[in-house]
């Protein structure tokens, strides 16, 4: 499906039927996901008797609970799990408490990646820092370096969440100028986080609330991240400068149609649809199977089995003559500008 962009707003424009949310739905979907969370997590705490390994076993599930929490909380986000905005507000700011993640904050930020993705002149704005490969072979040796550790799978899906949800989340860095908003909802979940642990802590220990709680956490961060990078970092992904980018086509083509199986779908509560999320970012998440059952034309737009996702991991560079993504080897190989030294 090559569209052109006026192609592409028409797509776009089919798609508002899908837009209204359903309260009883909504409500349903936020109980068979809260519910058996606070299940599983009392399965694990209980199981610290029969063996940790053991107990280890069912943090799988509580993080899959979690990531799929916190999709519900990223639609909560765009006003689309719910009608009013009151009830999409304050449940995100609840989930946002267990998934250590600022509503308010977080929101701003990710509005901030929909309205640019995809744009070589305004990166960095809620996204995985990518660099162009003439960007990359043109800086120093040491900042190659450091580019080439932010990218390594160990940071990148291992540190690197784990930083994010447990230290940067914590401040409102980035948006020190935002005003008050950023800093209300940082610390406001901050006092929200430390009232939830201090009660849990009390209730069955620091060291189990520790042993049950933090595995969940880090396991849960590290798919959340590698959903967002398989979403857009795929090897036919869309970057444009400025003055040929549009949203339209940066929605469709830079987002990826992750095709996952059915567990997993439920899990990630169906973001893997992503291209479609960006064309129209109010359809609720329960509703874009829908999508691709009626408008069957999207299925194929960059879409990418669980088994080729992993082939991603070593596309780090974007290089704007192949129009494409390529690993540090492919740009190695390519003919450099002169004067630039390979990595």
């Amino acid at each position: 499906m090559t569209q052109g962009t006026p192609e592409i707003r028409a797509s776009a424009q089919l798609l508002a039927r899908y837009r209204e949310p359903d309260n009883a739905r909504g409500v349903f979907e936020l109980a068979i996901t809260a519910i058996p969370f606070f299940i599983v997590w009392a399965l694990i705490w209980a199981a610290l008797d029969q063996g940790y390994w053991f107990a280890l076993l069912l943090e799988v599930p509580a993080a899959g609970l979690l990531v799929r929490l916190f999709m519900i909380q990223h639609d909560c986000g765009h006003g689309s799990f719910f009608r009013g905005r009151v009830a999409n507000d304050w449940v995100g700011r609840a989930i946002g408490v267990m998934t250590l993640t600022p509503y308010g904050y977080w929101r701003y930020n990710h509005a901030r990646h929909h309205a640019n993705s995809g744009n070589l002149d305004h990166r960095g704005l809620g996204d995985i820092d990518t660099l162009t490969m003439r960007e990359f072979l043109g800086q120093s040796r040491w900042r190659r370096t450091l580019y080439r550790l932010y990218r390594h799978p160990i940071v990148m899906f291992g540190v690197g969440p784990t930083y994010l949800f447990i230290l940067k989340h914590r401040l409102p860095v980035g948006v020190m100028r935002g005003g008050w908003k950023p800093w209300l909802s940082t610390m406001g979940t901050n006092t929200a986080i430390a009232v939830l642990a201090v009660t849990m802590i009390r209730l069955v220990g620091y060291g189990p609330f520790l042993l049950v709680h933090l595995p969940i956490i880090v396991l849960a961060a590290s798919i959340g991240v590698w959903l967002f990078y398989v979403q857009h970092q795929f090897e036919h992904t869309h970057w444009a400068h400025e003055k040929t980018w549009n949203f339209h086509d940066a929605a469709l083509h830079g987002s990826s149609h992750y095709q996952l199986p059915g567990v997993l779908r439920w899990f990630t509560a169906n973001i893997g649809v992503h291209h479609i999320h960006h064309l129209s970012s109010r359809i609720p998440c329960y509703r874009l199977p829908d999508v691709l059952r009626d408008h069957p034309q999207f299925a194929g737009v960059g879409r990418i089995t669980l088994l080729q996702s992993l082939q991603t991991v070593r596309l780090a560079l974007w290089d704007e003559e192949r129009q494409r993504l390529v690993s540090f080897g492919e740009a190695r190989a390519s003919q450099r500008p002169a004067g630039i030294v390979a990595p």
